[in-house]
């Protein structure tokens, strides 16, 4: 059991505050969390026992796999990993619409000829398909007609194979809302009466690069992964957003308000697990989040990456910390103390495995307290134990 200091003396675990939480998470705590990626996918399953007001900011700048297409084809913003998240936190109980959360889960076989699956999609859309006829109206209606905008813009050599059902009830969505993405997200996530609130960082078409440390330029989020190309052999010395593919850093993206009154409203920020740069730095791009940190003066904590990140080419934890508030500082000022950006980093070192050792003297210069406490069990192991983490969470906010 640890003892940290918030606006309060905090005890992790904090059984009561956690009880509390299970037994009223209509009234649990505002916990943001910026993310992108499946990574907190399991986290996030547990979370919504325990509170129905989590806040998840998503990167839209996926450019591989399935929403690589629909970018393509539409010049939209990613949407596979906004429909992951909502799908995390769908009710999944029979008050949730089963039918629906089933319907967005769906993939189109990869194995059968695209003429085939057109009809497929014509069945959905008519409302025809076994896969919707148990859905009620007026969601069943509600789902067709997006999907119907989907197909009547769909390029003719567009490849639906092993496509998700749910990305393309969103992409017709997003193209009957004129090419906005929020009206869409609002509905998808009263369909599957979302526990939480799941929103896109920005609303806008807009792509990563890298500028590497050997000096050369990386285009597009896939490319800086490790997971669908080789593994960056440079570290990365800064990231950019670009309005094309293979384009110039764009000169100023701002943060949506209603975005920025989120992460003020917030009762902890969350820098969680995931792909360091692609998923968590690439949300603190826009200018706006890191002022938004800032003014808020509730409690701020990173949770590093157990293993190897492919994206962490030789940064140790503390570089880690030192590249995470580097980041917020660039929208704030150099002069912005590092405790209004970030106050504790959440490890478990006997159990887990991190790139490096952390010195707990330099966090002290920084002003950052260290929380070392159980949060990889052994049936979870070499991964964070979810349960542990949310009840750590829960005990900070």
């Amino acid at each position: 059991m640890v003892k940290v200091k918030v606006a309060r003396t905090a005890q992790i675990p904090d059984p009561l505050r956690i009880s509390r939480c299970q037994k009223i998470p209509e009234l649990g705590p505002r916990i943001l969390f910026f993310s992108g990626g499946s990574a907190i996918s399991g986290l996030c399953r547990v979370l919504k026992n325990y509170t129905h007001n989590s806040i998840h900011l998503v990167t839209p700048f996926d450019s591989g796999g399935s929403s690589a297409k629909l970018r393509e084809a539409f010049g939209m913003p990613a949407i596979g990993d906004l429909r992951s998240r909502l799908m995390a936190l769908a009710d999944e109980s029979i008050l949730g619409h089963p039918d629906v959360y089933e319907l967005f889960n769906y993939r189109l076989p990869k194995d059968e000829k695209n003429s085939s699956l057109i009809l497929c999609l014509q069945a959905i859309a008519q409302g025809e398909s076994p896969l919707v006829e148990a859905i009620q109206n007026p969601m069943r209606q509600l789902i067709c007609n997006q999907l119907g905008y989907f197909l009547a813009e769909m390029p003719t050599n567009f490849d639906l194979r092993g496509a998700s059902i749910g990305n393309l009830i969103l992409a017709g969505g997003y193209l009957n809302n004129h090419e906005n993405l929020d009206p869409i997200i609002f509905l998808f996530s009263k369909l599957v009466n979302v526990q939480g609130t799941v929103r896109a960082i920005i609303n806008k078409d807009l792509h990563l690069g890298a500028n590497l440390m050997d000096g050369s330029q990386v285009y597009g989020q896939h490319q800086l992964t490790g997971k669908e190309v080789k593994p960056l052999s440079s570290p990365i010395k800064d990231l950019f957003l670009s309005e094309s593919p293979d384009g110039e850093p764009c000169r100023l993206v701002q943060l949506q308000k209603k975005n920025r009154k989120l992460i003020e409203d917030a009762e902890l920020i969350c820098y969680p697990p995931g792909s360091f740069y692609t998923s968590l730095l690439a949300n603190l791009l826009p200018s706006g989040v890191g002022k938004a940190i800032s003014s808020n003066q509730n409690p701020k904590v990173f949770i590093p990456n157990l293993g190897s990140d492919p994206e962490q080419v030789g940064m140790t934890l503390e570089q880690m910390v030192e590249t995470l508030i580097n980041q917020l500082q660039k929208d704030t000022s150099e002069h912005c103390p590092n405790d209004r950006l970030l106050n504790f980093i959440l490890i478990d070192s006997k159990n887990g495995k991190y790139p490096s050792d952390i010195c707990s003297k330099k966090l002290e210069q920084l002003g950052i307290e260290l929380i070392d406490t159980e949060l990889v069990s052994t049936e979870s192991a070499p991964y964070y134990d979810n349960d542990l983490l949310v009840s750590a969470l829960l005990s900070l906010a």
